[in-house]
C-alpha cells in the first residue's frame, strides 16, 4: 500500500507544492498548518513519515517542539525538517533531537524525493531489525513437498495480495504463524509492520490495553501515551494468535474496531483511524466455541473471510526429512556448531513418530540432537541416539539384527516377515501414499496393493486433500 506522509507548514502554497511532488510519485498525503493540527492528525492516524517546517506562524509550538511531541507519540516515525531560514546550528539541533534529515528552502524536488525515499527505507530496516532481534529469526517459509502443503502454498499465493482477512486453523506447533508471515510477505503491505499479539499468553485484564493502547495521563511525562497493537500495525498486518483465548467482552470491541477501522485508546476520547489487515489463528474448532458461548459468531465471520487449515505433521510425514534437514542447518547456524547428518534409520524413526507437538516439537528435537547426541560431528545420528519416545516408534524393520527371530525362521516365512516389515517402513516413509511407495520399491501400483493384501498390511491410499481454501 502507498506510504502516507503528513506535511506540516504554515504556508498553503508550500504545502500544495510538496503535496504535488509527493502525489506524483504515488505517495498519499495529509496537511497541517500549525502544531495543534499536526499533533491531532498524528494522533488520529499515524503516518509513514512527516515533512515538518521549523518556523511556523500562528502556532503554539515551533517545528522542534512539534518534533519532540511527535516522538513522544511514536519515535519510530521518521521526520524530515524543512526551513527557509536554516542555519547549520538549526540543522544539527534538529537531527540531534531525532529528525532524519534537514532540507533548506527553496528545495529541489529530486532532493526532496530522495530524502523521503531514504527516510522510509531506513524506517523499514529499523522495523525489520527490531523484529528480528525480538524473535531471533522467525521462520518465513513452510518447508516440505507434500501435496497438502503444496495446496496450502497455492492458497496463500491467491489470498495474500487481496487484503482479505484470513483465519488460519490447525494444531499447536503446526506452523500457523509461519503461514501468517507468508501471507504478509506476499501482500501489498509487505513493507509495512507485522505485529503479533499472542492471545493465549496475555493476561485477560490487559487485553484492551494491548489492543487499543493507553491515552496519556494528566502528567504526560509520568504517564505517557502508549500505542496498542492496532495502532502499531497501521499500514501493515496484525496477527491475533490463538484468537479463541480472547475474552468475550474484548471480542465485542474488536468487532466494532474491525468494522469501523478505528477505535479510542483506553482513557481517551479521540478516535484513532487505522488501516490494518487482520490475520487470526486458532487451534480450536471455533464453531464448537460459538455453540458453547465462548466465541462471538459475528467476530468469527469477520475473521474467517478466507479460512485456511495447516495439517498436523503426522498428516504429512513425507515432509519430515526436509524439515529435519532444514532445522539441522538452522540450528548449526545459530549455535555455531557443524550440522550433523541424520542416518536413514533415524530419519525413518522420525517419520514413524506421531509428533503431538508438530513442527515445533521436531525443531526442538533437532536442536537437542545437535547438542546432546553422542559421537563426533562427522558421524551420522542413528536411531538409537534418539530419545526413547521417538526411537521406539521406529519401524520393526530397523530393529532387526542377526540374532533376531528372522534368523530362526524357514526361508519362506523369513522372506514374508522381511517384506511385511520393509513395506510397512516404506509406507510410513511416504505418508501412506501407495503410488510413491510403489515407485520407490520398484513395483506396479496394483502389484503393491496385492502384495500388501497378501501380507496382511493395512494401508489406506492417502490421496491429496481437498483445496485448502
Amino acid at each position: 500500500m502507498a506510504h502516507e506522509i503528513l506535511i506540516v507548514d504554515d504556508e498553503p502554497d508550500i504545502r500544495a507544492l510538496i503535496e504535488g511532488i509527493l502525489s506524483d510519485e504515488g505517495y498519499e498525503t495529509r496537511q497541517a498548518a500549525n502544531s495543534d493540527q499536526a499533533v491531532a492528525a498524528f494522533k488520529q492516524r499515524r503516518p509513514s513519515m512527516v515533512v515538518l517546517d521549523i518556523w511556523l506562524q500562528n502556532s503554539k509550538l515551533d517545528g522542534l517542539g512539534i518534533l519532540a511531541a511527535l516522538h513522544r507519540e511514536e519515535p519510530q516515525v521518521p521526520v524530515v525538517m524543512i526551513s527557509g531560514h536554516g542555519t547549520i546550528e538549526t540543522a544539527v539541533r534538529a537531527i540531534q533531537q531525532g529528525a532524519y534529515d534537514f532540507i533548506e528552502k527553496p528545495f529541489n524536488s529530486d532532493r526532496l524525493l530522495l530524502v523521503v525515499a531514504r527516510a522510509l527505507e531506513a524506517a523499514r530496516l529499523r522495523r525489520e531489525n527490531s523484529e528480528l532481534r525480538l524473535r531471533a529469526g522467525p521462520e518465513t517459509e513452510l518447508v516440505g513437498t507434500s501435496a497438502s502443503l503444496a495446496q496450502l502454498r497455492a492458497a496463500i499465493e491467491r489470498v495474500a495480495p487481496t487484503g482479505s482477512r484470513v483465519l488460519v486453523s490447525g494444531p499447536a506447533g503446526a506452523g500457523k504463524e509461519v503461514a501468517a508471515r507468508m501471507i504478509h510477505a506476499r501482500s501489498r503491505r509487505a513493507d509495512g509492520p507485522f505485529v503479533a499479539l499472542n492471545c493465549a499468553t496475555l493476561n485477560p485484564a490487559r487485553f484492551e490495553e494491548e489492543l487499543f493502547g493507553l491515552e496519556a495521563g494528566t502528567d504526560a511525562q509520568a504517564a505517557p501515551r502508549r500505542a496498542g497493537v492496532l495502532e502499531r500495525a497501521h499500514g501493515g498486518t496484525l496477527l491475533l494468535d490463538e484468537v479463541a483465548d480472547m475474552p468475550l467482552e474484548t471480542q465485542g470491541k474488536i468487532v466494532r474496531a474491525l468494522q469501523e477501522q478505528g477505535f479510542e485508546r483506553i482513557g481517551g476520547a479521540t478516535r484513532v483511524k487505522v488501516d490494518v489487515r487482520v490475520i487470526a489463528t486458532t487451534n480450536r474448532d471455533l464453531q464448537n466455541e460459538i455453540a458453547a458461548g465462548r466465541f462471538r459468531e459475528d467476530l468469527y465471520y469477520r475473521l474467517a473471510v478466507v479460512p485456511l487449515r495447516i495439517p498436523a505433521l503426522r498428516e504429512r510425514r513425507e515432509d519430515v526429512p526436509a524439515l529435519a534437514r532444514h532445522f539441522m542447518a538452522r540450528s548449526g547456524e545459530t549455535s555455531g556448531m557443524p550440522p550433523r547428518e541424520l542416518a536413514e534409520d533415524a530419519m525413518a524413526a522420525l517419520q514413524a513418530y506421531d509428533w503431538p507437538g508438530n513442527v515445533r516439537q521436531l525443531r526442538n528435537l533437532i536442536d537437542w540432537l545437535l547438542i546432546m547426541a553422542p559421537g563426533e560431528a562427522r558421524e551420522p545420528i542413528r536411531a538409537e541416539m534418539l530419545p526413547p519416545e521417538v526411537g521406539s516408534a521406529a519401524p520393526a524393520m530397523l530393529k532387526l539384527d542377526r540374532s533376531s527371530e528372522i534368523m530362526t525362521l524357514p526361508l519362506r516365512e523369513a522372506r514374508e516377515l522381511f517384506e511385511k516389515q520393509y513395506l510397512e517402513a516404506q509406507l510410513l516413509r511416504f505418508g501412506g501414499n501407495i503410488s510413491r511407495t510403489a515407485n520407490f520399491v520398484g513395483m506396479e501400483r496394483s502389484a503393491l496393493h496385492r502384495k500388501l493384501k497378501f501380507l496382511g498390511v493395512q494401508a489406506e491410499d492417502r490421496v491429496p486433500a481437498g483445496p485448502a481454501l
